[in-house]
């Protein structure tokens, strides 16, 4: 069966398409229409499709749309309750209006589709199912936690056989996304965009305000939770996004963090005693909190937890897709890796370059290339095979930096023009990652936990060492990544250290490169000294 799942409801719009329960391709549309998350979360723009998204999906798979067995939506627009508190109220209407159209907008943006065959799917089971059928186990505890669905912020079940049974849900208003949004919002940073920025931030600061948000935030002992209307300029100043934060607000963004952490520990140990599952997964917006992922792996009673790489929105097209495709008969068979964007050829590459008038050359080997301009402290903007599905930056689309100069920090975060308080992380060769790094799991491939840094490898890993002595971890299988593999290896020849900073390939505000043009006009732009386009370098002049 050929199926595609599209998310385009609230923001990070995707497309996903699986063939006889194999993920051929996934791609968010940002990285075509190159506005960071696609588009904005307005009611208003819920009619906007991945439409590049989805043609690059079908062309990948070398199918029309006229050959589509199912399109999944991840939303289901009959399940929206149009007055409950904590939707747009005056504008909900619309977005319902917009999603119940969805198969006429689908067959303007592609040409030849039945619009019979559109599944609308509910919210979270579409990221429940990015979970459990993209892991690689097919029974698992599932845990969905976000912003809001159509009615609901938040999913518990488990599948067992390829089956959804669901055990808790949390009706709006109530919702540990919408209050983590609400707290960005007042620190002066992007609602729905910046929400890690205030993960980093809390660690500067003290969780001395977690007894008022354990008055505040509190569990049920049935599965589920309740947030009370918070007062948020009565714990601390509304912070402009021009000004500098303060201790209040670091204080504010800690304690907030901490108690989101304790109630995902209080909603997983429920989870756990329902199914007696040994592994758990995780989907959904908060799921991307690498600090809260850590503590269930080191604190919760599961013997793993696994969490969808791409857990925000972009995941629901791909779990729309595994699940329709499961329902149609196939056997879900997710790839190893989350490599699913766009890729170019060596010649497409040359053509580039030669397009740009650029000067370059082919080394013998890039990797050696590479970790030789890293020994010399340069930045490497590092452009390889095909682009990473979701936000993180896996060694397809990164910024490359030698991790023991600590100034190598503030370097980075020029180049890329964001906040001085944001850690840049680390990549590491799986097999020598326990010797350097602890309490997060290993491997851990998908940057998706945090790590403590040994005591005695904090000086020689400055520049991934936050300030509370955390770095979020990245392990490199050779057996997946043959090529940054071989970089790391090269650049430990050279150095002693086996580690490499790795940051997304973007500047602040951008999503991440995924073109060659893209990576020139960024390498043209930022004080990149060189940049390793497939097998090709480009030096900046001296």
């Amino acid at each position: 069966m050929r199926v595609m799942g599209v998310n385009a409801v609230f923001h990070d719009p995707a497309a996903a398409v699986v063939v006889d329960g194999r993920v051929v391709a996934a791609a968010e549309e940002e990285r075509f229409n190159r506005r960071k998350h696609g588009k904005r979360p307005y009611a208003f723009s819920t009619w906007e499709l991945p439409e590049q998204a989805m043609r690059w999906c079908l062309a990948e798979a070398g199918i029309t749309a006229a050959d589509l067995d199912a399109v999944t939506y991840s939303y289901d627009p009959g399940l929206v309750e149009p007055d409950l508190a904590g939707t747009e109220q005056d504008w909900e209407f619309l977005r319902t209006l917009y999603a119940e159209r969805f198969p006429r907008f689908l067959t303007t943006a592609l040409p030849g589709v039945d619009p019979s065959v559109v599944r609308f799917l509910p919210h979270h089971l579409a990221h429940a199912a990015s979970a459990a059928l993209a892991s690689p186990h097919r029974d698992c505890a599932v845990l969905v936690a976000d912003g809001r669905g159509e009615s609901t912020s938040y999913l518990a079940g488990e599948f067992r056989d390829g089956k959804f049974t669901p055990l808790a849900s949390q009706r709006l208003p109530h919702s540990l996304g919408l209050m983590y949004e609400e707290l960005t919002e007042h620190l002066g940073f992007a609602r729905s965009s910046d929400e890690y920025k205030v993960m980093a931030l809390g660690a500067y600061g003290t969780p001395r305000l977690l007894p008022e948000f354990e008055r505040l935030v509190t569990t049920t002992g049935h599965g589920t939770f309740r947030v009370a209307p918070i007062d948020w300029a009565s714990l601390a100043p509304r912070r402009r996004p021009e000004e500098p934060w303060s201790p209040a607000h670091a204080d504010l963004a800690c304690s907030a963090q901490r108690r989101l952490e304790d109630v995902l520990l209080e909603l997983a140990g429920w989870l756990h005693a329902r199914t007696g599952h040994p592994l758990l997964t995780l989907a959904g917006g908060v799921a991307l909190n690498c600090v809260a992922n850590t503590r269930l792996h080191a604190e919760g009673p599961y013997d793993e937890v696994w969490v969808q790489p791409a857990s925000g929105d972009a995941g629901t097209a791909l779990g729309g897709a595994l699940l329709a495709a499961a329902e149609l008969g196939d056997t879900p068979r997710p790839r190893p890796g989350y490599d699913l964007g766009r890729g170019w050829t060596d010649a497409e590459l040359e053509h580039a370059l030669l397009a740009a008038a650029v000067p370059y050359e082919r080394p013998p080997d890039i990797a050696e290339t590479v970790a030789e301009a890293l020994a010399q402290d340069r930045i490497v903007g590092w452009f390889q095979g095909r682009a990473e599905f979701g936000p993180r930056a896996l060694g397809r689309r990164s910024l490359l930096a030698h991790p023991t100069p600590a100034a190598n920090i503030d370097r980075l975060n020029a180049v890329k023009g964001r906040e001085q308080f944001r850690p840049v992380a680390p990549m590491v060769a799986a097999d020598r990652a326990a010797e350097v790094f602890g309490r997060g799991p290993v491997p851990s491939p998908y940057m998706l936990f945090v790590h403590d840094v040994a005591p005695d490898w904090q000086d020689r890993l400055a520049a991934v060492t936050h300030v509370d002595g955390t770095a979020r971890v990245q392990t490199v299988d050779p057996r997946t990544e043959p090529l940054v593999s071989r970089m790391l290896a090269a650049f430990e020849r050279r150095t002693g250290v086996p580690v490499v900073v790795n940051t997304s390939f973007n500047t602040a505000g951008r999503p991440m490169v995924d073109s060659p043009r893209d990576a020139l006009e960024c390498f043209g732009s930022a004080p990149i000294d060189l940049l390793a386009l497939g097998p090709y370098a480009v030096r900046r002049p001296t």
